[in-house]
């Protein structure tokens, strides 16, 4: 036990500096971590949103504290976010969350791609004012909680995307993301209940010692650094995302042929 909760706490720091910096990937990787050790989708989930509550309030005031934060895009964010969030916590099990991942990883692929080709062919990215939030915070709050994460490549991938400035995205997606774990997580309390608080506090521990020391690094990167880390990241995510829905992919193909030409 105690060298587990080690590892969750070296987890949930690990995830929060990256998380913290980019504005993204905590909930995938804390989430990747507790399903390869045998722990159900909806309770992984549910751990990793009750420990994203306090990790993302430390990220947030940590963000507000230098100076990374847009009120104004926070709240745009954060209400559609914190419905969509509710939402798929409550569909969990019945929503085929796995049938729509690959179509999400192949739009974040895209994006990523995307995001590095500004990067890399503009000395500064043209700041532009961010479009369609509303929508964007609820389809981002409705996949992180089917998928255990999801909020920050979905929201701070599309926002630089469209030329947001990089740390007025990130910190402004990681404040709001409090919101949405935070409804997300007492969806799951009144729903299926919580458990395995020693995952929760050795994720928890980890992430809020690592979120000022994120923080400040957002805050100090030049823009196109952190695009550039970002359009990575997102890259990186969303072909682990294709590559591991490859297995099951072959397999509903396999089970439609066998339907259509039986014998």
């Amino acid at each position: 036990m105690g060298e587990d909760f080690l590892l969750f706490v070296a987890v949930g720091f690990a995830a929060q500096m990256v998380d913290g910096a980019i504005g993204m990937a905590y909930g995938i990787t804390s989430t990747t971590v507790l399903l390869s050790m045998g722990v159900p989708p909806a309770t992984a989930s549910a751990c990793v949103h009750t420990a994203e509550v306090f990790t993302t309030g430390a990220s947030g005031a940590s963000h507000w504290k230098f100076g990374n934060i847009d009120r104004k895009l926070v709240w745009r964010l954060a209400l559609p976010g914190m419905i969509g969030g509710a939402l798929g916590a409550y569909v969990l099990t019945e929503l085929p969350g796995d049938k729509l991942k690959p179509f999400v990883s192949a739009y974040l692929l895209l994006l990523g791609l995307f995001i590095l080709s500004k990067a890399i062919r503009r000395s500064a990215p043209s700041v532009l004012p961010p479009q369609n939030v509303a929508p964007l915070g609820f389809l981002g709050g409705l996949f992180d909680s089917i998928g255990g994460g999801g909020w920050g490549p979905i929201v701070t991938s599309t926002l630089l995307g469209q030329g947001a400035t990089p740390r007025y995205a990130i910190g402004s997606v990681s404040l709001s993301e409090f919101f949405v774990t935070l409804t997300i997580s007492l969806t799951f309390l009144l729903t299926i209940g919580l458990t395995h608080w020693h995952i929760i506090a050795g994720l928890i521990l980890g992430g809020v010692f690592a979120a000022p020391f994120a923080a400040y690094a957002t805050r100090h990167l030049p823009d196109k650094a952190l695009m550039i880390i970002v359009g990575s990241v997102v890259v990186l995510l969303s072909l682990r995302g294709i590559v591991m829905a490859l297995p099951s992919a072959k397999a509903d193909f396999l089970a439609l042929s066998q339907l259509l030409f039986p014998g």
